[in-house]
């Protein structure tokens, strides 16, 4: 019951990093969408589109349980341009793949340890992806 008193429910943890990422990807110039629904139907927790038009992903771990059991972050791979991981700095870095990028991340701010690889989109893909941004944005929006 003490251990329980002493670290936060993951929720919590799960809200702090995606504001400390979101964060970090604002103050790189990404305009950032939360809880973005890919064509799959599957949902980024955090997609971002750069001022050149590059998207990236942010998969958030708030612990080693929802790391574990997570059997579909690599399908988001094929919708980015840089994948990362985000996760508490309590969080086993050793576990996540290292070919992928990696921030790690507090209620305020985050910070990019390791780059993963840069993949392209081909351009249709991209155009799909932009349109797909826009109008969950705009829909976003909506009264």
């Amino acid at each position: 019951m003490l251990k329980a008193a002493l670290s936060p429910p993951r929720p919590e943890v799960t809200t702090s990093l995606t504001r400390g990422i979101y964060r970090l990807l604002v103050d790189l110039g990404y305009a950032v969408i939360p809880e973005f629904t890919l064509k799959t139907g599957r949902r980024a927790d955090l997609m971002g589109l750069s001022k050149k038009g590059e998207f990236v992903i942010v998969e958030i771990k708030s612990c080693l349980a929802d790391y574990s059991v997570d059997t579909k972050w690599q399908d988001y791979l094929d919708y980015c341009d840089q994948f990362y991981f985000g996760v508490a700095d309590t969080f086993p870095q050793d576990i996540l793949p290292p070919e992928e990028g990696l921030i790690i991340a507090d209620e305020f701010h985050g910070d990019i340890r390791g780059e993963g690889p840069r993949r392209a989109l081909s351009p249709a893909r991209r155009k799909a992806m932009t349109l797909r941004f826009a109008r969950q944005a705009a829909f976003r929006l909506s009264p």
